[in-house]
Parts: structure tokens; sequence; C-alpha cells
């Protein structure tokens, strides 16, 4: 016997669905993410509690021990993840979120002789394992455990077609027989499905799969939701779905290409494939004193952030360098690309980080007409988001991605380790233009140099 009436527990419910909307609202702008966040937690754990109140539960120990085993896992990983591997992270709960409803729905399969309930399950099972492949193999693509290269074989196309057909076949079987011999066929498929659609995807484009992957878990989850009887997972896997949609369509865009472009371009020539080839043409590099110099006798300075430095860890010192160049009267804002790092926001939480303050971020949109004002655009480990090939190379895997438009700025200057091309892996064109120079080294020591060389001024 439940110790929840089943008024309260809807009521509770209703008022995790709620904390859920705000959570994805508040997660929404960077000034109310971490509240947002609170909320979700909030609830979630409500949520939790709620179903051990509700429900007359099995094998209670078994559980409370998987929780504590999980939250031993999950907890100090979660504390010790680096940001440039905050995309790995995100990658594993998809996965393992997508891998836990096609495991729920395989052992609810025996439970029910409902054809309807059926389609759900044999959904969930596809879908869920289809997410928990994929984002493994996203995950190996971001740890460079694999080449973030797309990975292709003869007749890939065919195998994919023949594996989603088998698939469905599959589930026709499952919802007729209820049998777990097809069951267990469906869970290799699906598996397999996933590897096949994720190993084509390359370079930048793996960041907007796990956004994809993330929907996919969504869905499985809604649908185990419906396996169950259980309304709030059908809310919460549906907002995640539906989020997951949203972004995925928002990241395409900024990326100027479709999704089945960045899902399928590989097997057209497509897709944006990294590369380690670096540039031998001439370019002209310059010193901290020198970069110190442009810097501290211009009007206004524009700082682009990158992956580059995230990698370096160089938030602060960024942080440190604006202040010094707003206490001599420059004008400095950060210009945000939506793609900017590897994941959307990834450069508006690693700002927040270092308190840079939020009116200090400028969306693509909103900064690109300025950038003719701009004495100074001072590109700190990044590429691709600047890169003129996107309007300029018909050819490019990157044609068509709308761009942070610093070479309109009087002078450009790019912090760089190496001459070796953005996750996209071609060469930027700006790099070689007369007026930009460049300061190589990790971006981290180079912006200390320059920031003592500003306050020697």
């Amino acid at each position: 016997m439940s110790l929840l009436p089943a008024e309260w527990t809807a009521l509770l419910y209703l008022a995790v669905a709620v904390c859920f909307i705000l959570a994805l609202k508040g997660l929404s702008s960077p000034k109310t993410a971490r509240r947002g966040n609170l909320v979700g937690s909030a609830g979630a754990l409500v949520a939790v509690i709620t179903v051990f109140l509700s429900v007359k539960l099995d094998n209670i120990p078994a559980i409370l021990i998987a929780i504590i085993v999980g939250a031993g896992i999950a907890a100090p990983i979660a504390r010790r993840v680096q940001m440039t591997q905050m995309p790995q992270l995100v990658a594993l709960f998809n996965g393992v979120g997508g891998g836990a409803a096609a495991l729920v729905a395989v052992l609810e399969l025996g439970h029910t002789d409902d054809p309807w309930v059926r389609v759900a399950v044999v959904f969930t099972m596809l879908v869920g394992a289809v997410s928990f492949s994929g984002s493994a193999v996203t995950v190996a693509k971001l740890q460079e455990l694999i080449t973030t290269r797309p990975l292709l074989f003869p007749g890939m196309r065919w195998v994919m077609s023949a594996t989603l057909v088998a698939a469905i076949v599959a589930c026709g079987f499952i919802v007729a027989t209820g049998s777990a011999g097809w069951a267990i066929a469906l869970l290799v498929l699906g598996l397999a499905a996933g590897l096949l659609l994720v190993l084509p995807v390359g370079g930048a484009d793996v960041p907007i799969v796990i956004s994809l992957l993330n929907a996919f878990t969504g869905l499985a989850v809604a649908a185990s939701g419906i396996v169950l009887g259980n309304v709030l997972l059908v809310v919460a896997g549906t907002l995640v779905g539906a989020s997951g949609t949203i972004l995925t369509r928002a990241m395409a865009s900024a990326m100027g290409r479709g999704v089945s472009g960045i899902l399928f371009g590989a097997f057209r020539g497509g897709s944006t494939a990294g590369s380690t080839t670096q540039s031998d043409r001439p370019v002209r590099s310059t010193g901290p004193e020198d970069v110190a110099v442009l810097l501290g006798y211009a009007q206004r300075v524009v700082i682009v952030p990158g992956y580059g430095l995230a990698v370096a860890q160089g938030q602060h010192t960024v942080a440190e360098l604006a202040t010094a160049l707003e206490e001599r009267g420059i004008q400095v804002d950060f210009a945000i690309h939506p793609v900017a790092g590897r994941m959307p926001g990834h450069m508006n939480v690693l700002l927040a980080e270092a308190n840079v303050p939020y009116e200090s971020l400028k969306e693509m949109a909103e900064v690109n007409p300025e950038f003719k004002n701009t004495d100074v655009a001072l590109v700190v480990g990044a590429n691709d988001v600047v890169n003129p090939a996107a309007k300029t190379s018909p050819g490019s895997p990157i044609y068509g991605m709308p761009i942070l438009e610093v070479g309109d700025a009087g002078q450009v200057v790019f912090l760089k380790r190496s001459m070796r091309p953005g996750f996209a892996g071609i060469e930027n064109e700006l790099l070689f233009d007369p007026k930009t120079t460049l300061l190589f080294g990790d971006a981290k020591d180079s912006l200390t140099k320059v920031l003592g060389a500003v306050k020697a001024l």
C-alpha cells in the first residue's frame, strides 16, 4: 500500500513538471542558468521521493544500493570534469539515459499483452539503443580515442539501410508475438544503427549529433513513461526531446547546414572532418609586448574566445586583461559565436566562471555590425567561427555558416598554439591577411605575458 494518496501524488507530479519547465526556462540565459539548474534538480529529487512514497516497490535494498553506487560514481566525475570535457559528459548522460530506458522496456515486455503498449516498448528499445551506442561514439571522437574524421567503409549506406529495415521487421514481430528473442535482436540492431549513424560524422558536427541524441533519449524516456504508466516520465521525456530538437536545429542553423547534411554529409563529401595538417605559408607573427601596445592604445577591443581558451584554462587571465584595458578607458567586449567551443553556451559558461559581466558578452548578430568600429579584434583559440571560407569558398565544409566578422576590424590578432587548422580541418585565409598578426603559444601563457606588458605601459 502506498503512503501517499493518489491526489497528492498527482499534485506533486504536477509541481515537478512545473519545476522542469522553469528549469528549461532558466537554462535559456546565462544569468538564470544556475537557478534553473537548482530548480530542475529539486524537481528531480521530489520526483524520486514521490515514487518511493506512492508506488509499491519490490527489492528496495537493491534499488537504494544502485542509487548509492551510481551517485558515488557520478558525483566525483561531475565535480572534476574540465570545461573542455563537458560535451563528453553530456554525451555520457545521453547514452546512459537511453540505455536505461531500453533496458526498462525489455524488462517490461514480458508483463504486457497489449499491442499498443508493445509499440511503445519497441520504440523505447530501438531509440534507446541508438542513443546509447551513438553517444558512446561521440564520446570516443571528442576524447580522441578514435579519429574525429568521418569513418566510412564501402557500401556503408546500404548496410545502414538494411539495418534499419531489419530493425523495423523485428519491431513488427515483437508487437505481434512479444518474443524475447526478437527483443534481443532489436537491441543488437539498435546498437548497430547508433554506430552506423555517428561513425560517418566528423569534426565540428559531433556536438550537434550529441544534441540530436539528447532528443532521442528524451523520446525514449517519454515512451518508457507510457510503458510504465508514469505520466511524469512522459512529461519529462517530452520536454527533453523537444528542447533537444530545438537545440539541434539552432546549432545546425548556426553552422549554416541542415541536420541531414550533418548526419549524411560524409557520403557526399560534405562533413566537417578534423585535420592535423599544418600550413607552411608565411604569416606575420609578433611578441606579447607588441600585442600589448596594439591593445593598450586602442579605443575599442573585441575579444573572440574559442575552444583553445578553454583548453588552456585561460578564462581568468583574459578576464584580467579585459579589466586592465577597461581601466585605461578602453571599451572591451566579448564576441560569442553560437557554436564556439564544443557546445552551445560553452564560452558563456567559461567566461561566467571568470566573473566576466554578462553585459560584456555580445552575441553574433549584435556584435558583427560593430567590428567596423573596432580597433583590435583579439581571437583567442578560435578558428572556424571566424573563417571567411564560410562566405567565400562554396566547396568548403563550413560554407554557409554565419561567422564573426573579425576581418572588418582595424587590426586582428590571433593567439594560436600552432598553424594547425580548426576542427573543420581547413585553412583560415584571415591568418594570411596583411592586417593580421599571430602570437604563438599556449593561450594562458600568452595572455599572461600580454597582461603584464599592458600593465607596464
